[in-house]
């Protein structure tokens, strides 16, 4: 039921916003004739409307990346050096970390600039390549959240099988896949989004070129747009949401069957941060594109900011959450990150 609740509410979402397009799009035609000069740049609107917000938003945003660059890189060198992090899942948290260090990259520094210097432009190819990279991320991180609930699972409910099940082979691989598949997914979605001609505004209202906000400027047919992106939507985040779903209902009833209470601590423990992640992960992206669209345009201009801040949230806070999770959560990570810190340079 949950599963197809989820699906209902992605494909209302991008259905209302394909809709919503083409009425503007045919809104803008009967105006009179659309100006055919082609986009080179586009300018990001970001909180231009709220000058006294953006040097607040620009110290906090600031501060969290340096935390997320700091948090993050502990996490991975801790897992590469301490022998005692050599398994499944502290490899995937290793490339969870990785990947959020790449995806804040990605966006944030433009973010900066333009919140501090007023230099709100970007061509159009760093528009391609920061949609690419946010894309593929994005995609990547659902994968590799389902791989980790998988791995939970075989090391709760199967654990005489997991080094057999989770080899170093398979977690590898596992992960290779992910990436890969987030990689090609991107791709796909980068390639056909900038093959449409974009004429007249060139306004983008958001902080980064994210991929609903540019083809609301296509002067074009986006149909073909938005059935990929359903069909990305349903292999990306519907999936990897499906794995999690059932591994930690067979994990919920593995701990109920348990005799003794210190294993059922032990096991809750070891699944709570990755489940806390996924719930701040799923959670902002339904509440942020499956949030029903207001006629009133006041209230629509208040909406949009509120949905730039909660994008600010999914994209900059949940990188940064996550090696706290995982940090205050795992004793082995805290051990780990405790040896590194006091470990003394050999003379």
């Amino acid at each position: 039921i949950i599963v197809q609740v989820i699906c209902t509410v992605c494909f209302l979402a991008v259905n209302t916003f394909y809709v919503r397009s083409s009425f503007d799009f045919l809104k803008a035609d009967d105006m009179g004739e659309i100006n055919q000069t082609l986009v080179s740049e586009f300018l990001f609107l970001g909180l231009s409307g709220y000058p006294k917000i953006e040097i607040i938003y620009f110290a906090l945003i600031l501060v969290m990346y340096l935390v997320i660059l700091i948090g993050n890189g502990v996490l991975i060198i801790a897992s590469i050096l301490d022998s005692r992090l050599h398994t499944p899942m502290y490899f995937f948290l290793g490339n969870l970390s990785f990947l959020d260090i790449c995806y804040t990259s990605s966006s944030v520094p433009s973010t900066l600039v333009s919140l501090i210097s007023k230099k709100r432009n970007i061509s159009f190819s760093g528009c391609a390549v920061q949609m690419f990279f946010g894309f593929a991320m994005g995609s990547t991180e659902c994968l590799l959240l389902g791989m980790m609930a998988f791995d939970r699972y075989v090391a709760i409910c199967n654990p005489l099988r997991y080094p057999i099940i989770m080899s170093k082979v398979a977690y590898v691989l596992m992960a290779s896949v992910s990436w890969l598949s987030g990689g090609i997914n991107s791709v796909v979605q980068t390639l056909l989004a900038m093959r449409l001609p974009f004429c007249g505004n060139n306004i983008i209202n958001h902080f980064t070129c994210e991929i609903l906000a540019i083809l609301k400027l296509a002067c074009a047919d986006i149909s073909l747009n938005i059935i990929t992106m359903v069909i990305s939507n349903m292999a990306f985040l519907v999936l990897p949401l499906m794995v999690i779903f059932f591994s930690y209902m067979f994990i919920l009833y593995t701990i109920l069957q348990m005799n003794s209470a210190t294993g059922r601590r032990k096991a809750f423990s070891t699944c709570s941060a990755h489940l806390t992640v996924v719930i701040i992960f799923y959670g902002t992206i339904l509440f942020l594109y499956a949030k029903p669209k207001s006629q009133d345009l006041t209230v629509e201009e208040k909406l949009q900011a509120s949905d730039k801040l909660i994008s600010l949230f999914y994209g900059v806070v949940t990188p940064m959450l996550n090696p706290i999770i995982y940090s205050l959560r795992n004793k082995d990570v805290k051990a780990a990150v405790k040896y590194l810190l006091n470990k003394k340079p050999v003379h």
